[in-house]
């Protein structure tokens, strides 16, 4: 595959100090991407800056209406946003409480909805004026939106409506030039994981139970997941709008 997949590109990404949304950050730059990396993250963005010249720093709470559409009203229009922030509530109805089922939904959901809100208008004029397209890509997950998991109803709730959500802009937009696809993952070996597996009752049976539910015998690595956020970001996808994609390692078979 050719390198310089994203060059002139200007690519947003939420979450970006660790885990996927770090991998996807360094994905791009190495593709030619300017890259605006944000997050609540001050320490972790600052050791990302310092692997790549091409990303440029924000911090940014995705939950601060006011603080994402002033930060869209300084960045230039983008070519591309990856909305990427969420966290992974546990339990099942009966367990969720009201506080967990908010924080849930204002992450997982509602942080796109500002995110695409501020952005849209920038770059549909960007698209119009260049004439070709741009991106929205939105952080889902195979886990409950697409195959039902145990003590994931917060979470499962919340990535179903992400792909309602992407599919909604995907078909609002599609004559001006705004592609719009929903990022399913399996589980993916990133620090949150790690941060929930060390905090089982049991950790190592935790991790097994992880990989256990992977038909491919392993847990996912971010170099996995990275691949499709480039394909999706470039031009290479033109025709590919409005979709819920699997990198799953055949959990959905």
């Amino acid at each position: 595959m050719r390198q310089g997949r994203l060059q002139g590109k200007t690519v947003l990404i939420t979450a970006a100090a660790q885990g996927m949304g770090r991998a996807c950050a360094l994905a791009c730059a190495a593709e030619g991407a300017k890259v605006i990396a944000t997050d609540i993250d001050a320490s972790g963005l600052a050791s990302l800056a310092q692997e790549a010249a091409a990303i440029q720093t924000e911090l940014l709470d995705v939950r601060d209406a006011t603080a994402v559409r002033l930060l869209a009203a300084r960045s230039p229009a983008l070519d591309v946003l990856f909305n990427c922030a969420g966290i992974v509530a546990h339990g099942t109805v009966l367990d969720c409480s009201e506080d967990d089922w908010d924080r849930s939904f204002d992450i997982n959901v509602k942080s796109m909805y500002r995110m695409c809100q501020a952005f849209l208008p920038g770059m549909l004029e960007h698209a119009q004026s260049n004439g070709g397209s741009v991106s929205i890509i939105n952080m889902a997950s195979m886990a409950s939106s697409i195959k039902g998991f145990v003590n994931r109803c917060a979470y499962g709730a919340t990535k179903a409506a992400v792909i309602g959500l992407t599919k909604s802009i995907a078909a609002d937009y599609v004559k001006q030039g705004l592609r719009c696809n929903a990022l399913c993952p399996g589980t993916v070996d990133t620090p949150s994981l790690r941060g929930r597996i060390a905090s089982a009752a049991d950790p190592v049976q935790a991790e097994k139970d992880f990989i256990a539910r992977q038909p491919v015998g392993r847990l996912a690595t971010v170099d996995d997941i990275t691949p499709l956020v480039i394909y999706l970001a470039s031009d290479e996808s033109q025709f590919v709008t409005g979709q819920a994609l699997l990198v799953d390692g055949g959990v959905t078979i």
